[in-house]
């Protein structure tokens, strides 16, 4: 079979001559927090000639380093990655946008003959690809900034008074709801999965997930996660969009009130917790997905992958 590759696209060569389409191959690989999905992607890369694209909204910006738990440099080397570090700390980056550069991104490693990876546990960014989410324009910057002035309780309570149903919304995340309230309860539309797609999602035991997360706080702390924050708020504010996340917002309190450095590493441990919890239950909708135990057999997830795609 001769193949030929475009720039937008793959074409193979039919029985009868003629060129058609070809979707290029994608294996998706998401679950929590700490469950082990960059471990698993870099192993697969490595065995499977492939590269690995982030989906993390918080990997994607720069000088936030140790506490978006970013692959180390060893890992960077041993395999390329893409979308890290792609915007500063206080610039407005969307699922939109993830979007188009993940699809670009895919476009190059599948027309250098290797074959990508997509990895991540930000839901709306991993479907925004796979289901080619048609995404709504962005807002009114004036109401952005009156919104963002605004608490988690506030939001709610706009939502809740424009009729906008918050049942299977993230209610504790001020963006989503920010983004809910621009659009009037509006939401994407998406399409049916991509084709010559494979999606590898890890299940872990809640306890050994707790552990892990208690070990990756403590060595956060220890690589100097404090001064981080310090840097960050000192040079950008605690507005900046890097610092409203996990394992960032919850060291306001520590620098500007009394709170106690282990009083932080808690509250950290417990968002992360609260965070996992989300991730799963959005990616447990998608029945797409195939499940496999932690921690994963290597050899059964490239079975897996190998006999699903059209690489």
């Amino acid at each position: 079979m001769t193949k030929r590759r475009t720039p937008c696209t793959l074409l193979y060569m039919t029985k009868t001559s003629k060129l058609e389409p070809r979707t290029p191959p994608l294996l998706v690989i998401v679950g929590e927090t700490a469950s082990g999905k960059t471990s698993l992607a870099i192993a697969m890369a490595k065995q499977l000639n492939g590269e690995i694209i982030c989906a993390d909204s918080s990997t994607v910006r720069r000088e936030a380093n140790i506490g978006t738990a970013k692959p180390t440099t060893e890992e960077q080397v041993a395999v390329p990655h893409h979308l890290l570090d792609i915007v500063g700390p206080d610039e407005v980056f969307t699922a939109a946008l993830f979007k188009e550069k993940a699809n670009a991104a895919i476009i190059d490693i599948t027309g250098r003959g290797k074959l990508p990876i997509l990895v991540g546990g930000t839901g709306l960014y991993i479907d925004g690809v796979i289901y080619d989410y048609d995404f709504l324009p962005q807002g009114d910057p004036d109401l952005r900034k009156e919104l963002s002035e605004l608490s988690i309780d506030e939001l709610q309570k706009r939502a809740k008074g424009l009729g906008i149903n918050l049942d299977e919304v993230d209610i504790q995340n001020p963006r989503r709801l920010i983004r809910l309230i621009e659009t009037n309860g509006s939401k994407p539309t998406r399409k049916e999965l991509r084709g010559n797609t494979a999606i590898i999602g890890i299940e872990i035991d809640r306890q050994i997930l707790k552990q892990r997360v208690n070990r990756r706080v403590h060595d956060m702390l220890e690589a100097g996660l404090q001064q981080e924050v310090w840097d960050l708020s000192d040079k950008y504010s605690w507005e900046c969009e890097a610092l409203k996340g996990v394992g960032y917002s919850q060291w306001q309190d520590h620098f500007l009130h009394d709170q106690t450095i282990p009083e932080t590493r808690q509250k950290i441990i417990k968002a992360t917790m609260d965070l996992a919890k989300r991730q799963r239950t959005w990616f447990k909708r998608n029945k797409s997905i195939h499940w496999l135990q932690s921690p994963v057999n290597r050899g059964t997830a490239v079975a897996f992958a190998t006999t699903t795609l059209d690489t």
